[in-house]
């Protein structure tokens, strides 16, 4: 099965297990966070930004079928419209990170078809959203944007993507800012990676966060590519080759973060990853490497798969992942407990690692010959 058949699959099954009526209304659709739910068991719960990945999944997805309004299109406007019921009959969100990664699902999904029907209300949106991204980006701490309204930690999670965003819309100054300020604060120049975020304390002193996530880094490649400069494709060359040596198992594949939001984080990455794979502007050095970081860790997820009988679930570790050049047998789950296995033991999968895993094999799928396309 080639890559697009197996994006294709992916997208079917998480689609059919996942997708489902916001409590059961016409005309809705949201991602059920667990596998099988009932229909109200869900409204206490909300990820946000989950299903603005989704409804990014659903692009990528409308991109392959060349189908700009089709089925998954379709979807997708739905999903937005449920976001909106979903959080009290509006788009703004305590956290920036969450806005951020509608508004760029929202301008991707208008980029298929700018002149629909639709394209005035996913305008609206962006100008809604885009806002609260100015308003949550400002001069303290030097730079970079809140990641919530509690105004106390700017961080990588949040700055990224509006800075990416920012650079897609025009706003280069904004997203130069934003870049330049990761770049100056949270690049770790031991490892070349980005770290998470500054606290800021009440008495005005600070201290730095110093995990590092892979989905942080994704963004921030982004943001370097759209932004274009020497400098910046320099560094975005630079940022491949440290996730390369710093955020991979032996085999070759993305280290993941699950369960939960973390489950989400390689999927992400993986995004960014094979855009810049396919940008002929970088090296062809950093265009392998890219390009194999993402088929890597696409096979790992497809290896590991299970057959539910409703569909295929993914695994939401790459932990074990072999080199496909060895032929001793093993499996890409080797080195994986049973509780990081895709289980059906107790009934339900959870919506964050599907999605990682359909996001990945969404961006390999745009690797092969016949998808070279943006986005």
């Amino acid at each position: 099965m080639d890559a697009q058949q197996r994006a294709a699959e992916a997208a079917r099954s998480v689609i059919a297990r996942h997708g489902r009526r916001l409590a059961g209304l016409p005309g809705t659709h949201l991602g059920r966070i667990k596998a099988p739910s009932r229909a109200f068991s869900e409204l206490g719960v909300w990820h946000y930004w989950w299903q603005a990945h989704y409804v990014d999944a659903l692009v990528d997805a409308a991109l392959r079928e060349q189908d700009p309004d089709g089925r998954k299109a379709a979807l997708a406007r739905r999903v937005i419209r449920s976001i909106r019921l979903h959080n009290v009959f509006r788009y703004v969100n305590s956290y920036t990170d969450d806005m951020a990664w509608l508004a760029l699902a929202a301008q991707r999904l208008q980029a298929l078809d700018p002149g629909a029907r639709h394209a005035r209300g996913l305008d609206a949106l962006q100008r809604t959203l885009n806002r609260r991204l100015v308003l949550a980006s400002t001069d303290e701490l030097g730079g970079g944007s809140f990641w919530s309204s509690a105004r106390d930690f700017k961080n990588t999670p949040a700055t990224a993507p509006v800075s990416l965003y920012f650079a897609r819309s025009g706003d280069t100054a904004r997203a130069r800012a934003l870049v330049d300020w990761l770049r100056g604060r949270l690049l770790d120049p031991d490892t070349g990676l980005f770290l998470d975020g500054i606290h800021l304390q009440p008495d005005g002193s600070t201290t730095v966060a110093r995990e590092v996530y892979s989905y942080n880094q994704g963004p921030v490649l982004g943001s370097y590519l759209a932004l274009g400069t020497p400098d910046d494709l320099r560094h975005a060359e630079e940022l491949i080759q440290a996730v390369a040596d710093r955020l991979t198992h032996p085999g070759g594949a993305l280290q993941t973060h699950g369960p939960g939001d973390g489950a989400l984080f390689t999927g992400i990455l993986a995004r960014y990853l094979a855009l810049a794979a396919r940008d002929e502007r970088l090296s062809p050095t950093a265009r392998d490497t890219a390009s194999a970081l993402v088929t890597t860790t696409a096979d790992a997820f497809w290896a590991g798969r299970q057959d539910s009988g409703e569909g295929w679930v993914f695994p939401r570790e790459t932990a074990g992942a072999h080199d496909p050049a060895q032929r001793d047998g093993s499996s890409p789950l080797d080195g994986i407990s049973l509780q990081d296995r895709p289980s059906l033991l107790d009934g339900t999968v959870e919506f964050a690692a599907q999605l990682q895993a359909w996001m990945t094999l969404e961006a390999a799928a745009t690797l092969t010959p016949a998808r070279q396309d943006r986005s």
